[in-house]
């Protein structure tokens, strides 16, 4: 259903309609209400006898797939997040590159042997490789909404076998007393992560400003659940802090940073630098979000209850803290010997 609308930025009629999940708009050039009402009628007409050249959709819906896939990202620009695009254009940029090299110019010359044959391709976790497919997914789909092609082949794509590992998995002790004798410039930012069970972009947030010595806590913005929480502060962590003339300084500032996206790029150089410790001492890999799994369980062993460590997680149900939570067959084991014990007394 199509409809007139007037624009601040201009005096004429502005027409607008929907077409395959598109928005669409167009200036009628007609000032005056009833003129442009017949230029309504008339797109409407051409519409509906499928004639589209005067919305001027033939770039828009090429079939040629660099106009498509840059006509795509430019769509995607104007309704979704920053990060979502940049993700987008990487896989997608990639995904144009291998049929680049495998001859394929049109959209209608994707086949699902095609898709699969970049899924193998790709040096990557079959985690990621299913990420890169969804974005795949995502654009044919649109393709299919513009009458580009008439199914999508990445419906139909095999993904690789998922092979299920703990990728955030629980710090033993053997594992902490190594990183921290071989953290280096990083001791201080694990201590963090570690004493504050806080997520690795959280404390690569924190200036000075964020820490109360006074009340010892930090008082922090946590981005996933995009409030303000407290925090209690360790001492080991309130002796470690400089005292800062600036409060806005960054506690971290080879890792801070205002955009996500390139937070998520500096985060790389600690966890690699974790994994490369835990690798040369014969460890399993671990991840920087292990601490907060770690901070977790070492919370519970000492008898904190779930309902406390779900503030202190800054998670916003319970359910979340339990998938954190490790089973403790020693701390059950104490506690199964304290069930009242009865002898079997046997009557005479």
């Amino acid at each position: 259903m199509s409809s007139l609308y007037k624009r601040c930025d201009s005096r004429y009629y502005w027409y607008t309609t929907e077409i395959k999940g598109r928005r669409l708009r167009k200036s009628t050039r007609m000032s005056h209400r009833h003129l442009s009402k017949k230029v309504q009628q008339d797109w409407d007409l051409k519409i509906a006898l499928g004639d589209k050249s005067f919305l001027g959709l033939p770039a828009l819906s090429s079939g040629q797939l660099s106009i498509f896939l840059e006509d795509y990202i430019k769509f995607l620009d104007n309704r979704k997040s920053r990060k979502t695009v940049i993700t987008a254009r990487g896989v997608l940029q990639r995904f144009h590159t291998y049929l680049k090299q495998k001859k394929v110019n049109m959209m209608t010359d994707i086949t699902v042997k095609a898709v699969n044959g970049y899924l193998d391709v790709l040096d990557l976790a079959p985690k990621t490789k299913k990420n890169h497919l969804v974005e795949i997914s995502l654009m044919l789909d649109q393709a299919v909404k513009e009458d580009v092609l008439k199914d999508n082949p990445a419906r139909l794509a095999s993904l690789p076998r998922m092979v299920q590992s703990d990728r955030h998995r629980l710090l033993e002790e053997i594992d902490l007393e190594i990183i921290f004798e071989n953290a280096g410039g990083w001791d201080l930012y694990y201590r963090f992560l570690y004493h504050t069970g806080l997520r690795a972009g959280d404390v690569s947030s924190l200036t000075y400003g964020n820490i109360d010595r006074r009340r010892k806590v930090i008082t922090q913005f946590i981005r996933k659940s995009r409030q303000m929480h407290e925090f209690p502060l360790a001492d080991i962590l309130l002796d470690r802090i400089k005292q800062a003339p600036d409060l806005q300084e960054p506690i971290f500032p080879a890792l801070y940073s205002d955009s996500e996206v390139t937070l998520n790029g500096k985060l790389k150089k600690p966890r690699k630098y974790l994994q490369e410790i835990l690798k040369v001492y014969g460890r399993p890999k671990a991840t920087l979000h292990s601490f907060r799994r770690t901070f977790n369980n070492a919370l519970r062993d000492l008898g904190l209850p779930i309902e406390d460590r779900q503030v202190l997680l800054a998670h916003a149900s319970a359910e979340t803290t339990k998938v954190y939570t490790n089973p403790n067959p020693e701390l059950a084991r104490r506690y199964v010997n304290q069930i009242p014990k009865f002898q079997n007394v046997t009557k005479t």
